[in-house]
């Protein structure tokens, strides 16, 4: 693949003198000759065998594959520019990354992140979201908060609760038949086959319906009134107290177990230990 790059130097060149319309200009910009961006404009048309500017004494214009290389060049170089500046992150003294799901992260963690910075404002952490499970071998996480996670070498393995889930809607729903109720399916724990399973009774739930593969949309949709769903008592908290969401049975089945993994490089580091702790102690009402 290499084959087919130019060099980059000469990209770098070609894109100062063609944005500031000048050679001149150009070397002044990137602390060179005026000599040495002609050479490196002369290599890259050589390079991709057609001329890039048209000459005329001193001044210069582009030609049509000139426009075109510009316009790619730029965004090249803009997309790098903002890679490179990224990095910065690596080498903040005091970050803490945390992996969560989306949903844990959009309907528990987040709304409670402000009290966590205000008791701990020197942490600057990082939240990284993903659906897969990470592997805390090679990627660099030092806690991760799931639903779906199972012990991993190099990591501290701790379930923090078993979650209860349970049928709800949004509360105008109730004045409807429930054979007029569309149904919200889910994947996992959230999939009615579960409920069903677990011995939960019949809410009016059908098998057909719409379905949801992320639990943090399938609560979304509920409290929006799209149908009934069987939600996390753990995530629903917000939506439940917003009035938002109502109950359609007083019965509860078993939900996921919600675990963490922190990385043994990571554990006795005093920012993950803040972290942990915190964490258990927001968690703990959600065992009662």
């Amino acid at each position: 693949m290499l084959k087919h790059w130019p060099p980059l130097n000469a990209l770098r060149g070609f894109e100062a003198a063609a944005r500031l319309g000048s050679f001149h200009k150009a070397a002044e910009e990137l602390h060179l000759t005026q000599s040495a961006i002609s050479q490196q404009i002369r290599s890259l048309e050589s390079f991709l065998e057609q001329p890039l500017f048209f000459r005329s004494g001193r001044s210069v214009a582009l030609t049509d594959a000139g426009f075109d290389l510009l316009s790619t060049t730029q965004a090249l170089l803009q997309q790098l520019a903002v890679g490179i500046r990224r990095l910065e992150q690596y080498r903040k003294p005091n970050q803490l990354v945390v992996n969560s799901t989306p949903a844990f992260a959009r309907h528990w963690l987040v709304p409670r992140l402000g009290d966590f910075h205000a008791r701990h404002p020197q942490v600057d952490l990082w939240l990284f979201t993903s659906d897969e499970v990470p592997d805390m071998a090679s990627q660099t996480i030092d806690v991760a908060v799931r639903d779906d996670l199972t012990a991993q070498a190099e990591c501290s393995f701790r379930v923090l609760l078993e979650d209860r889930l349970y049928p709800a809607c949004h509360p105008r729903l109730l004045q409807l038949p429930a054979r007029e109720r569309t149904t919200l399916h889910g994947e996992r724990e959230m999939d009615w086959s579960h409920w069903q399973v677990q011995g939960g009774e019949d809410v009016g739930q059908h098998s057909q319906g719409l379905n949801f593969s992320d639990p943090g949309l399938l609560l979304d949709a509920a409290s929006g009134g799209l149908g009934i769903a069987l939600v996390s008592e753990l995530l629903a908290g917000a939506a439940r107290a917003q009035g938002l969401l109502r109950p359609l049975s007083e019965q509860r089945v078993r939900g996921p177990k919600w675990s963490w993994l922190v990385h043994r490089d990571s554990e006795k580091d005093a920012l993950t230990q803040n972290f942990c702790t915190w964490l258990s102690e927001r968690l703990a009402p959600a065992q009662d």
